[in-house]
């Protein structure tokens, strides 16, 4: 294809963003990098290259970037350039092997333990703009402990989708599939006093409405609560002051995991016959979706040296 007019590039990604989001998708991370791609293609010579090969220019603009990265923009170039396609049929989609490299994260996500998630419960319960905020980003961070929801999956919550009487969470179609997240009666009382403290913050709460508020009672976005939890995580001394090092809101989810484990490990269960029960529970297609969360803690490691120990010996009497 030959390459478009900056206005004619810009009114496809336009179009293409429509269509994505009449489907019901947010694609919010997607448009800046399809923003971002315009303008590269606009900052490039009059005689440049066409569309396709300024596709593969962009992706290959800088050699540092984690493959990762590079694989994830690859993934939504693809989704646009077959959008031009069904109208332009001269359109190259690009190919998957663009993204030589493994396209698996090396980040190792950060397991917080019970005495940090009650630090930034305190530190939460302290913020003051408004006062609202600080009962409410404390009963976020007890749902993505306590539950070990996805972080959108949280904030997307709406007041139809909790029942305390029967202390579940439904969560609408996330990662293609819905589910019912029990919790603990422990969780449904804080649930059930926050819901009072929305009342006299937001009046207006019928069905349909977020649970999580903003400024106004609007819907909470998740980069503004991503962004709390990160100062939290700063103020906490578990993340520096500056970078991207350290642990990130979505850690939340690999702590509950590996906390959850390592309960049925004291509690003496079978781990391996309840794996399947924490998959369905976490929204997972099956097991290998969930072993990514399953980090080897010293504490794991320990527990389960200990359960080996005790069949060991149990082996040992029986022969």
């Amino acid at each position: 294809m030959k390459r478009p007019s900056p206005k004619k590039l810009t009114g496809d990604i336009e179009a293409f963003l429509r269509f994505k989001r009449s489907l019901g998708y947010r694609y919010a991370r997607a448009e800046l990098w399809l923003r971002a791609f315009a303008r590269f293609v606009e900052q490039r010579p009059a005689d440049a290259l066409p569309l396709e090969d300024l596709g593969r220019a962009w992706l290959e603009r800088n050699e540092s970037r984690k493959a990762v990265s590079v694989a994830y923009e690859l993934g939504v170039l693809r989704q646009f350039f077959g959008f031009l396609r069904r109208h332009d049929p001269t359109v190259v989609v690009p190919e998957r092997s663009l993204a030589r490299r493994s396209s698996a994260s090396e980040f190792l996500p950060h397991i917080l333990e019970t005495k940090d998630i009650k630090m930034l419960m305190r530190l939460a319960e302290g913020l003051r703009a408004p006062r609202f905020y600080g009962a409410m980003y404390r009963v976020l961070l007890l749902v993505l402990y306590c539950t070990g929801v996805r972080f959108g999956e949280a904030v997307r919550l709406k007041l139809r989708d909790l029942d305390i009487r029967r202390r579940a969470l439904w969560i609408a179609e996330s990662k293609g599939r819905s589910r019912w997240v029990p919790f603990h009666a422990s969780l449904a009382r804080e649930l059930a006093r926050y819901l009072v403290a929305r009342r006299a913050y937001a009046v207006v709460a019928g069905p349909g409405d977020s649970l999580f508020v903003g400024l106004n009672g609007e819907p909470l976005r998740r980069e503004t609560a991503s962004h709390i939890v990160t100062v939290l995580l700063r103020r906490a001394h578990l993340k520096p002051p500056r970078g991207r090092i350290g642990p990130r809101p979505y850690d939340i989810r690999h702590t509950f995991a590996v906390h959850r484990l390592a309960r049925w490990y004291r509690a003496g269960v079978d781990v391996n016959a309840r794996l399947p029960w924490l998959s369905a529970y976490m929204g997972h297609d099956d097991i290998l979706g969930t072993e990514s969360y399953l980090t080897a803690t010293p504490q794991l490691l320990q527990l389960a040296a200990r359960r080996l120990r005790t069949r060991l010996a149990q082996r040992r009497r029986w022969t």
